[in-house]
């Protein structure tokens, strides 16, 4: 167990779904705020024991948007190792898994309440695609990713990026 001794302890691993949302040449947002101002993230959170992929990101989206959503393909996966970005201060015992589905809204958000916002949420934002380089967005890489829209051949696996 020595050996062990100089490792970091690091929290589980964290699966989370998100969904990317496109219509009208918008990407559906969730808009959050920080001490730099305000920033975007999909809509989806984390994967509860017993819950598949699908469903956690059916009840995530409800509870953030407050509308429900029809889940397509998988488009994306995204690691996030927290010692490794730029908030390692803050979190560098995260990894999380997230997987980005396209998905179609059920219901228009407009006017819907969120059922369950996430912490640090202050609303939700359709933002023009062809303008996502203007915006802090995390993860960073959906910038050029869907910069023309959802692409069926752009490469699924998109690494440890933030």
């Amino acid at each position: 167990m020595a050996a062990c001794a100089g490792l970091m302890a690091v929290k589980a691993i964290r699966n989370s779904a998100k969904a990317i949302i496109i219509a009208g040449g918008h990407l559906l947002a969730i808009k959050q705020y920080d001490v730099e101002g305000d920033y975007y993230t999909l809509p989806g959170g984390g994967q509860q024991p017993g819950e598949t992929l699908v469903g956690a990101l059916q009840r995530e989206c409800l509870e953030e948007l407050g509308v429900g959503v029809k889940v397509g393909p998988l488009r994306h996966i995204r690691e996030y190792i927290g010692a490794n970005h730029e908030f390692a201060d803050e979190d560098a015992d995260a990894h999380q898994v997230e997987f980005m589905f396209e998905c179609a809204l059920l219901a228009d958000p407009f006017g819907a309440e969120p059922l369950l916002p996430d912490e640090g949420q202050v609303g939700v934002a359709w933002l023009p695609l062809i303008e996502l380089g203007a915006y802090r967005i995390y993860p960073k890489e959906l910038r050029a990713a869907l910069a023309c829209g959802i692409d069926p051949y752009a490469r699924i696996y998109l690494g440890d990026i933030n």
